[in-house]
């Protein structure tokens, strides 16, 4: 029987079964002695050991698309980056490697900019002309009050996405909203941090309807760029490209380059400054990270 794995926990898979039926399995020995570990989100091949019990086991997982590394899921057509306009703040910083990640695993992402019940329409607008021109949509909601749920629902529709996005910016409330069933526990953002307590601590796959999936990950402040060159970093901004034939060098890197387009359009306000200044950032990172 085929399926797919909608929760794993401790070493038991959670696999929703073609016949509608949720099967509690394990997975083969085999796949621990070829180091391959199950994924939320992997489609597979089951055997049922117990009809009655609900328990079975994985025989195989079936080819993946769309993998994550952190957080570790499989199959993912798009991604949600969700961060609250207040309490916490965004940090843009983070928020930049969150997209930097999803453009690397060739994710289309969306940024969804929750409680808007405790911002202002200025700052709506600024953050909207900074990630629109990158290429990303963005949406704003307020999920506790149940405000933009139409709007996400259409991105949504007929697609497996993951929220991703730090702890205490409401991807748990969001989730509840969509799908009651799930119960995700939520938490409040502590006093003296103003960042959120981790309150998702797996990742599990929810059916809102028939080829509709989301996904709750687990929460984290920060994220680290893995796996990859300072020259290749470019490629994952996306809105650097309409200026790169502009650059004097094949190979420009946009750092110190006397004549460099994506420079220029920084400075004239056509590429967010914020974007090329963590871009700038996460170049220098990766250096350093290079030397060692």
């Amino acid at each position: 029987m085929t399926g797919k794995i909608i929760k794993g926990i401790a070493g038991f898979y959670y696999v929703y079964g073609s016949d509608g039926v949720i099967y509690e399995c394990k997975a083969k020995g085999i796949f621990r002695n070829r180091n391959i570990k199950p994924l939320v989100g992997d489609n597979v091949i089951v055997t049922v050991l117990g009809q009655d019990s609900g328990e079975g086991s994985i025989d195989e997982i079936l080819p993946r698309t769309g993998e994550l590394i952190r957080p570790a899921v499989a199959n993912i057509d798009q991604a949600l980056v969700v961060f609250a306009m207040a309490d916490p703040q965004p940090n843009l910083n983070l928020l930049d490697r969150y997209l930097v990640l999803m453009e690397k695993s060739h994710i289309p992402a969306a940024i969804l900019f929750n409680k808007t019940d405790l911002a202002g329409e200025e700052e709506r607008s600024r953050y909207r002309r900074i990630y629109e021109a990158a290429g990303y949509p963005v949406l704003f909601a307020a999920a506790r009050e149940g405000g933009g749920l139409g709007e996400i629902r259409a991105y949504l529709e007929g697609r497996t996405t993951a929220l991703a996005g730090p702890s205490g910016v409401g991807k748990s409330s969001l989730t509840n909203l969509l799908m009651p069933d799930a119960n995700m526990e939520t938490g409040t953002v502590s006093e003296k941090i103003r960042r959120g307590r981790h309150t998702t601590r797996h990742s599990e796959l929810f059916c809102l309807k028939p080829g509709t999936y989301l996904m709750d990950t687990p929460g984290f402040s920060s994220v680290f760029v893995f796996d990859m060159e300072p020259e290749e970093l470019k490629t994952y901004f996306p809105e650097f490209r309409p200026y790169e034939d502009s650059c004097k060098f094949l190979g420009c890197v946009h750092m110190g380059e006397q004549v460099c387009g994506v420079k220029e359009a920084a400075k004239a306000g056509h590429i967010s400054r914020s974007r090329y200044k963590n871009y700038r950032l996460f170049y220098e990172e990766l250096k350093e990270k290079r030397r060692y």
